[in-house]
C-alpha cells in the first residue's frame, strides 16, 4: 500500500468521511553538493520514492485540524487568530509556516480536517520536513483554488521553514521536493536558480540509502554555526558569497582560524566537485562519479567536520566493498551527526552490499541499518480521490 492509499484510508477512519484532496511530497537524496546551497553553490540532488501525504476535507470552522501520524497528537491552527510560532521543536512549525506564508500572500485558506501520514524517516537527512512543508502548500494550493509559480512556492516553504521552524535552510530541500522529475536528477544553481534536468535512467546503477539511525543532538546548532562561519569567510575574502571565492584567495587570507579556513575549503571544493559530477552523469563515468563522492565525504569529515563515527563505519565498509563489489562511492547525505550515508552502486550486487553494510554496521555498533534502493522520484503533486472514483 503506498503512503498516499494509507493516508486516504486513514483519514476515512480518523473523520469518518472520505477526504477531497490528497497532497504528497517526496524526500530528498543529494548526490553531491553537501552545505553549498546556503552558499550560493551548485547541488546536483533527486527525490526518493518515500513522501509525506496529507488527505484533508473542507469542515465548517475557522480552524486547521491536523492530526499527524507520525507525532502521533492532533494539533489546531485557527485561522481567526494572528499566525505565531510554536514553541520551538515542535512539528506543527511546519505546515503552521507555510500557512502563514499563504495568507500573507493574499490567499485565505478555509478549515479543513486534514491528516498527515509519511514514509520519510525523521531526522535520516532526507528532508522530511521540507517534504512536510511541499505537501502543505500543494495542499492550500487546491484549499485556496490557486496554484503558485514553483519556485514562489520553494521560497515560500523555504521562509516557512527560516521563519517558523528556526531552521536557518537554504533553498536545495524546497525545491527539489516541488520540482523534481521521475528518472531525472536535478543541477541547481542556488543563486540563480537555474535548474539544469539531467537523465538517470540507467538500470545498470542504483542509488543506495543506508540510515544509520542515530541523530546526534548537536546537529542543528553545528548546522548554524557552520552556516555562521561560511560567511565569515566570505567576508573575510570581501566576496558576497563563497561562490565567488578560490582555493588561490583562500591561501592568501589572513585571520581566519582553523576551522573557519576548513569550511571555506569543502564549500570550494564541493562546488567544483558537483560541476564535475553532473558532466560524469552525462557520460554515465560512474567510475568517475563514485571518486567525487569518496572525495566530497573526505572534505565533509576533515574540513567541514560534520560526519560522525556511524557515518564514517557505514562509508569505511562501503569502501571496504569497493568497485569490484560494486560500490562506485559512498558518503554522508544531508546536514550531517548522523542519518543517511548514500552510495553508488551496480543493480546487480545491490542484495549482497545491503546485506554486508547491514551486518558489518550491526556488528561494529550495535545499532541495525536501515538499507533501501531508490530511483529518481517525481515531486509534488495533489489529487481528487472523490472525483477519480466517480471518473472511475
Amino acid at each position: 500500500m503506498t503512503i498516499v492509499q494509507r493516508v486516504h484510508d486513514a483519514f476515512a477512519g480518523h473523520y469518518g468521511r472520505a477526504p477531497l484532496w490528497i497532497a504528497s511530497a517526496p524526500g530528498r537524496l543529494n548526490l553531491i553538493g553537501e552545505h553549498t546551497d546556503y552558499n550560493d553553490g551548485f547541488v546536483l540532488s533527486m527525490a526518493i520514492e518515500l513522501r509525506t501525504a496529507i488527505a484533508a476535507a473542507p469542515n465548517d470552522t475557522r480552524k486547521i485540524v491536523l492530526h499527524s501520524e507520525v507525532a502521533a497528537e492532533t494539533a489546531v491552527i485557527d485561522l481567526s487568530q494572528p499566525l505565531v510560532p510554536e514553541a520551538p521543536g515542535r512539528w506543527l512549525n511546519h505546515p503552521k509556516g507555510v500557512v502563514a506564508g499563504f495568507v500573507a500572500a493574499g490567499h485565505e485558506p478555509r478549515g479543513f480536517d486534514a491528516l498527515v501520514g509519511s514514509s520519510v524517516p525523521i531526522g535520516a537527512g532526507l528532508a522530511s520536513s521540507a517534504a512536510l512543508e511541499a505537501a502543505t502548500a500543494t495542499l492550500l494550493e487546491g484549499v485556496c483554488g490557486v496554484e503558485l509559480d514553483p519556485v514562489r512556492k520553494a521560497l515560500l516553504c523555504q521562509q516557512a521553514a527560516q521563519t517558523y521552524a528556526g531552521m536557518p535552510c537554504g533553498i536545495m530541500d524546497p525545491f527539489i521536493c516541488i520540482l523534481a522529475r521521475r528518472d531525472q536528477v536535478l543541477l541547481l544553481d542556488c543563486r540563480s536558480r537555474e535548474a539544469v534536468w539531467l537523465a538517470f535512467e540507467d538500470p545498470d546503477v542504483t542509488v543506495l540509502s543506508i540510515n544509520t539511525n542515530v541523530k546526534h543532538r548537536l546537529a542543528d546548532g553545528a548546522y548554524a554555526l557552520r552556516r555562521r562561519q561560511c560567511e565569515t569567510a566570505a567576508q573575510a575574502l570581501g566576496v558576497r558569497s563563497l561562490r565567488e571565492a578560490g582555493l588561490e584567495m583562500l591561501a592568501r587570507a589572513d585571520g581566519l582560524d582553523h576551522a573557519t579556513r576548513g569550511c571555506a575549503r569543502h564549500v570550494i571544493t564541493e562546488i567544483a566537485r558537483t560541476v564535475q559530477a553532473a558532466q560524469c552523469l552525462r557520460e554515465r563515468a560512474w567510475a568517475e562519479l563514485g571518486q567525487l563522492l569518496d572525495a566530497s565525504q573526505e572534505s565533509l569529515q576533515r574540513d567541514y567536520g560534520v560526519s560522525c563515527p556511524e557515518l564514517d563505519a557505514v562509508v569505511e565498509i562501503a569502501r571496504a566493498i569497493g568497485p569490484r563489489g560494486g560500490v562506485f562511492g559512498c558518503r554522508m547525505n544531508g546536514g550531517g551527526f548522523g542519518g543517511c550515508a548514500m552510495a553508488l552502486i551496480a543493480t546487480s550486487a545491490a542484495a549482497a552490499i545491503t546485506q554486508r553494510i547491514g551486518t558489518e554496521y550491526q556488528r561494529r555498533t550495535g545499532i541495525a541499518a536501515t538499507v533501501f534502493a531508490s530511483r529518481p522520484a517525481d515531486g509534488a503533486r495533489l489529487s481528487h480521490p472523490q472525483e477519480q472514483g466517480r471518473r472511475g
